[in-house]
């Protein structure tokens, strides 16, 4: 059992009462292991028959899998497809019950690492917009990674402070989730160095900032909009009396219910549709959930959302005539929907950014959009997150490997591979380097060999 602080068992004791022993066995029991399918790449049927892990559905979410540990899955070319996200079981039910569709605008306030941010992301499908923010910015480089790993073409990725970010977003968006930063209670099996840096005062300054942060997130929702707010932690300081706070102070949100499940307990002081996961009633850690609503008024059910003209051909887009030339070249073998009108080229380099987000100066920021490659003198050279958000049917030449072939992990880890077996549409030039028809990176075929252009920063280590 993980070594648990004292007042921290006193504390669980009174809050579980009869069913506090049953809880303390909990942390006899190991941890589960889950991982959550892309769903803007694959199908969780199709990945059912295309990995080879120990596969068991969790029941909460529609695209999540317990796995055996000895399957090793970051191990494995498909996860360097972004096929999927390790992610610990009950933290998937957030994104799950937020339910963003293509078209809407929304927000992660609290992204890094990305584990609910890409969730988010899938589930747009490169319609609308997601904005995914966090205020450290060593952890948004990790935030930038996995969303670009994921495929997602959409995506902004912000640096900043939540009350500087609602004075430039007021009543945008759609969708707002809030993982708040909290004490990590329900993390203490899962991480048991998390126990012990706990201390009593922790639950109560982290309710400090997190009503400050909720109360920003209720400034950034359009009305009519929905906002899911989370915590992996137990006390109630952090989870019901932070509901309490923003109910009583924005008299136009008002609390919803949830998508709910059997293994989910009702939250407590009169918030019963709160949702608390206990781990000694579900097979994942501790978490929190509450969905909350902003009333519309008439006068915002009128306003509508601007149309979104027809995608911009390249021919009438405004670049040099050597830029449009090199990129015309490149862009006759791609077959993805691109409007050329939201494709800016900002010192060689080129980005796709949301319609959007054309005009978001003064927000710190790590990427606008999808960066699609650099213009070198005559030539365009594409990106590793340009490969990630492609189809294997969306690019003329591709070279396909099983995930069994070795050239597959020769491939990841950097070095040149022999190619002059495979058939790839082309017989020389870039190639789209695939794992059984998922993108894997870029290479470039001369006389049967790939020269690789693998990202350096995402190889796999010996």
């Amino acid at each position: 059992m993980a070594e648990l602080p004292l007042e921290f068992t006193e504390k669980m004791s009174q809050l579980l009462g009869t069913e506090y022993e049953a809880f303390l066995h909990s942390y006899d029991q190991p941890r589960n292991f889950g991982l959550r399918v892309n769903v803007n790449k694959i199908s969780p049927e199709k990945f059912e028959k295309l990995a080879p892990f120990h596969l068991t559905r969790i029941p909460w979410t529609e695209n999540g899998y317990y796995y055996e540990e000895q399957d090793a899955p970051a191990r494995h070319p498909f996860y360097y497809a972004g096929l999927y996200y390790l992610q610990e079981p009950s933290a998937m039910t957030p994104a799950s019950r937020l339910m963003p569709e293509p078209g809407d605008r929304v927000l992660d306030l609290c992204a890094a690492p990305g584990g609910k941010a890409t969730e988010l992301g899938a589930r747009l499908h490169g319609q609308g917009l997601l904005v995914a923010n966090d205020i450290s910015a060593s952890r948004a480089k990790a935030l930038l990674k996995n969303i670009e790993v994921f495929g997602i073409r959409n995506s902004f990725i912000v640096n900043e402070v939540p009350g500087k970010l609602s004075s430039r977003f007021p009543e945008f968006f759609d969708k707002i989730l809030v993982d708040a930063p909290c004490s990590g209670e329900g993390m203490f099996r899962k991480d048991p160095a998390v126990a012990k840096v706990w201390d009593a005062q922790k639950p109560l300054n982290c309710a400090k900032q997190q009503k400050e942060i909720i109360s920003r997130a209720a400034e950034m929702l359009a009305p009519g909009g929905w906002m899911l707010y989370s915590t992996c932690t137990f006390s109630p300081e952090e989870n019901e009396e932070v509901i309490r706070y923003l109910l009583d102070t924005n008299e136009e949100m008002e609390l919803a219910d949830l998508p709910w499940y059997e293994g989910f307990a009702p939250g407590r002081d009169g918030l019963e549709q709160c949702a608390r996961i206990w781990p000694h009633k579900m097979e994942g850690e501790g978490h929190f959930l509450a969905l909350l609503h902003k009333k519309a008024t008439q006068e915002s059910e009128k306003k509508g959302r601007e149309s979104v003209p027809e995608n911009t051909p390249l021919a009438n887009a405004g670049f040099s005539k050597a830029e449009k030339a090199a990129l015309e070249e490149f862009f006759r073998d791609v077959t993805m929907d691109m409007d050329w009108s939201c494709v800016e080229i900002r010192k060689g380099q080129v980005y796709c950014v949301p319609r959007q987000l054309k005009d978001q100066k003064g927000i710190p920021f790590l990427r606008n959009g999808l960066y699609l490659g650099e213009l070198k003198k005559d030539r365009f050279e594409p990106s590793q997150s340009f490969a990630m958000a492609l189809k294997k049917e969306e690019y003329a030449a591709s070279l396909d490997l099983h995930w069994e072939d070795p050239r597959v992990l020769r491939y990841l880890k950097g070095e040149t591979i022999e190619a002059d077996d495979i058939k790839t549409g082309r017989s020389k030039g870039w190639q789209l380097v695939c794992v059984d028809g998922y993108p894997l990176g870029w290479g470039k075929l001369v006389n049967g060999t790939l020269k690789n252009k693998y990202h350096p920063g995402w190889r796999m280590k010996v």
